[in-house]
């Protein structure tokens, strides 16, 4: 049995890439938007939960941008 090196994938190009950043974005503004609207409103819980789903949202944005 031979270990084969697997190919290199392939990279997505700019503009994908940019595109996917762009819906990233608009997705994080609104989970920004729900974490500062139900905080504002006495939900905590959900505020926490929101903020970290907006963050997530621009981690995976940025990541994708970067390595394509």
């Amino acid at each position: 049995m031979t270990d084969s090196p697997e190919p290199e994938p392939r990279r997505r190009p700019l503009i994908e890439r940019i595109g996917l950043a762009v819906i990233a974005a608009a997705m994080a503004v609104m989970f920004g938007a729900v974490a500062a609207l139900s905080w504002i409103g006495g939900e905590p819980f959900l505020a926490v939960m929101a903020a970290i789903g907006c963050l997530m949202t621009v981690w995976v944005g940025v990541v994708t941008t970067v390595r394509g």
